[in-house]
């Protein structure tokens, strides 16, 4: 499927939703990106906070099945979805 940036951005919002829901993974993802509770809130307005949250999920495999089967998605939806926002349009070499 092609993802327009709007799409993209409602996949992001799926992901954050989905980790927030999970109080051991939403820690880790704070840890990771540095943002705190209250930048949560404002990042799921922008694009590139939704970015983020997608990067965060793609770099565990286990991450990516629970959330797709969670929300009923193609293992491969996080990925096509995180190059249709800001930073994503990384080549792909594999």
């Amino acid at each position: 499927m092609a993802y327009s940036a709007a799409s993209a951005e409602v996949i992001g919002l799926k992901a954050l939703e989905w980790l927030v829901s999970d109080d051991e993974l939403f820690t880790m993802f704070l840890g990771s990106t540095g943002a705190a509770v209250g930048d949560v809130k404002n990042g799921a307005k922008e694009p590139a906070f939704l970015g983020s949250v997608l990067d965060f999920l793609l770099m565990n495999d286990d991450w990516i099945r629970d959330f797709c089967n969670h929300e009923t998605l193609e293992y491969t939806t996080p990925y096509e979805a995180r190059q249709c926002l800001p930073g994503g349009d990384i080549p792909n070499w594999t």
